[in-house]
């Protein structure tokens, strides 16, 4: 236990590789809980703004640290930092199988309380990949940010940063119109650029690739971004909307920040997508309690 309302644990997936992850709990018994999921080249400790904010609503946080990232990748690559982003043995099919393995421990422990996955960028990825594998009956709430649906011409697979570049030196300016966010991500030494086809590799990369299919379940979907978002975009991002729909979805709610860049969580505006976030949550709860 690191302060009064966050725990740290781990669990080993199915080829050996320790996963740590972090719980942030309420005093009470949570009214819901959020699963969330990070992006490429980030980690888990960067959204306790956000956290803070969903705790003190009432929901639980549960948040791993991704193969290769956070305190996992650490102890994985044995501290050789230069190593940070690699997956490992199984690749992104493992990565997968490891956050789905997360769903089911949440489960386990907290049998009975609404569970919703919120998956940022990388992590948003994964969860449009989660309910293509039959994952929507897992969860009663899907939340995609910074996302973008996942083909060629949709999905920017190349430098995020390029056209923000002029608006700094840091490299992070893609991130957000906060300065701050460029200096703290180029102060921490467990964030790193995001290329994805170094990190991951041709074939990984190539895995991120699809388009929805059939739900299994009539799943909730929130997804948000930000006008100025370089990795997809309100084109991509309707096209992703329109796709839920016709595959046996019924409330899907697109929110798209004017001039807002990726991490809208950290966007100059982030009081008013929390706000977002929360009420969304709560109608939808208040909607499966009617």
């Amino acid at each position: 236990m690191t302060s009064q309302s966050r725990a740290d644990e781990v669990f080993v997936d199915s080829f050996g590789v320790t996963i740590h992850f972090h719980r942030w709990s309420p005093k009470k018994t949570p009214v819901g809980i959020l699963q969330l999921a990070h992006g490429l080249g980030e980690h888990a400790l960067r959204y306790q703004a956000l956290v803070d904010f969903l705790v003190a609503a009432g929901f639980e946080v549960w948040a791993n640290e991704h193969r290769g990232h956070g305190a996992t990748g650490v102890e994985q690559w044995s501290g050789d930092m230069t190593k940070m982003g690699k997956l490992g043995p199984g690749g992104m099919r493992a990565t997968l199988r490891s956050v789905r393995d997360f769903t089911k421990l949440i489960r386990a422990e907290r049998p009975g309380i609404p569970l919703y996955f919120l998956g940022h960028s990388w992590g948003s990825i994964m969860g449009q990949m989660i309910l293509n594998q039959g994952g929507a009956a897992d969860y009663e709430g899907m939340i995609h940010t910074g996302t973008a649906y996942r083909w060629p011409g949709s999905m920017n697979a190349g430098d995020l940063n390029s056209r923000h570049k002029h608006l700094g030196t840091i490299g992070a300016e893609w991130l957000s119109r906060d300065v701050a966010v460029h200096e703290a991500w180029a102060k921490d030494p467990m964030t790193f650029v995001a290329d994805t086809m170094k990190l991951l590799g041709p074939i990984d990369a190539a895995r991120l690739i699809g388009q929805p299919k059939k739900l299994n379940a009539d799943i909730p979907t929130l997804i948000m971004i930000g006008s100025d978002d370089s990795l997809g975009g309100e084109k991509s991002v309707k096209k992703l909307a329109d796709a839920y729909l016709r595959q046996g979805a019924s409330d899907v709610e697109v929110i798209i920040y004017d001039g807002a860049r990726h991490e809208i969580f950290n966007e100059i505006n982030q009081a008013e997508v929390r706000g977002d976030l929360l009420a969304w949550l709560q109608s939808r709860l208040s909607g499966a309690s009617a």
